[in-house]
């Protein structure tokens, strides 16, 4: 059908992945990625941390720990064949309340079950690993580390275009005719562009571009922004690698940490606050489409209501410098406020259920031209490439099936 063998909405990494992998896997097939912005990363991907994930965290056989471990692999060996820099730093998550010791035992535990290695820290440990952290244990993760998305983005659309697919920018989905025989793009402006077959991996507004093909998911996006701080160049010394809290299970985010991105700037945060719009990166951007979205959606009061005291704390660090440095403070006490510009912010694109629930692992949804990404936030840097080839493999599969 048409112009096209597969058109991918998104131009983050989780769509230029895909695009790059369907090349990879399906030899000859023509690939248009499109996407509403001028550039490559331009929410997600282009806002993130830099952190080269593990996979500690995530429940053995979900997507995200098989996709994590397949990832990582993929983009040291895409990164070191392009050129783009890598760190294997490490991390150190630090306990500082006897409570949480239990939750790093388990945590080394899961590790082991993922084939990670892991060293447990008593207190002199950790201040050989970071001279200026303070806890009452910790567990070093060696498998973590650092890198540049926007490189990686970049490197990938000039492959997808070597290869004879096109990248194009300022193109704006306005609905999608989904059929048997393939899927039409109407674009903005009265183009449109006619695809065998459709890959959405739309981030902030991928429920959106579902219900535009015809999809309408349970999930629903809810855009939470991650707002941090740096520290000045003279405060960097306090931070080598990456420094983390331990995860308390009863919170749907990780908590405030420090990163050390590829350049050499340390960022402190990021804290997790609903934002007044899906591209909300300050409390001043709000959309009104947007607010009553979420507040006619059933899930958005009953996730409010289950969360509402982390809710508040979250906000009151995003006002509150002095509230902001204190939860830093746990895990490196001599950080001061004067050690701390603002620097920039994130939104996590992360669906949630009409029942409240967050949806914790990557989410697809196929159509019958069509896989819709749902759920993809933080690790999906990481595990884009294992993405991409899962996506790719899926059309390949159903593309033999439907010959």
């Amino acid at each position: 059908m048409g112009d096209t063998d597969v058109v991918v909405v998104g131009a983050g990494i989780v769509g230029l992945a895909a695009a790059y992998s369907i090349q990879q896997q399906l030899p000859g097939a023509t690939v248009v990625v499109i996407d509403k912005e001028e550039r490559v990363a331009a929410h997600q991907t282009g806002h993130n941390s830099g952190v080269i994930h593990s996979g500690i965290y995530y429940p053995p056989g979900s997507n995200k720990a098989t996709m994590v471990r397949h990832g990582r692999e993929l983009l040291f060996e895409y990164c070191e064949r392009h050129d783009i820099a890598t760190d294997l730093c490490g991390k150190v998550i630090v306990a500082t309340r006897a409570d949480e010791l239990e939750r790093l035992r388990s945590l080394q535990e899961r590790a082991s079950q993922h084939g990670l290695e892991t060293e447990w820290f008593g207190p002199a440990q950790l201040r050989e690993r970071e001279p200026h952290a303070d806890g009452i244990g910790a567990l070093n993760v060696p498998a973590a580390g650092i890198t540049d998305y926007k490189a990686m983005c970049r490197a990938l659309a000039a492959d997808i275009e070597a290869a004879g697919g096109q990248v194009r920018f300022a193109t704006r989905v306005e609905s999608i005719d989904e059929t048997a025989g393939g899927a039409r793009v109407h674009l903005e402006g009265g183009g449109r562009l006619d695809a065998a077959w459709l890959v959405n991996c739309g981030g902030l507004h991928s429920d959106r571009v579902a219900q535009a093909a015809g999809h309408h998911t349970e999930a629903r996006i809810m855009p939470f922004r991650g707002e941090y701080y740096e520290l000045t160049p003279s405060a960097r010394g306090l931070v080598k690698h990456l420094i983390y809290p331990v995860p308390d299970p009863r919170f749907p985010f990780l908590g405030v940490h420090f990163t050390r991105m590829i350049d050499g700037e340390i960022h402190a945060g990021p804290n997790a606050v609903v934002a007044l719009a899906r591209e909300g990166y300050t409390w001043r951007i709000a959309n009104r489409v947007d607010l009553w979205e979420m507040a006619r959606d059933p899930g958005s009061w009953k996730l409010a209501k289950k969360y509402w005291r982390t809710g508040a704390a979250e906000m009151y660090r995003s006002l509150s410098k002095a509230a902001f440095v204190k939860a830093l403070q746990r895990l490196v006490p001599e950080v001061t406020a004067d050690d701390l510009v603002r620097s920039g912010a994130g939104i996590r694109a992360q669906a949630i259920r009409s029942d409240g629930t967050l949806v914790d692992d990557f989410e697809f949804v196929d159509g019958r031209r069509s896989v819709h990404v749902v759920n993809a936030p933080s690790p999906a840097a990481t595990a884009s490439l294992a993405i991409g080839e899962s996506i790719a493999a899926r059309l390949l599969a159903r593309r033999e099936s439907s010959d």
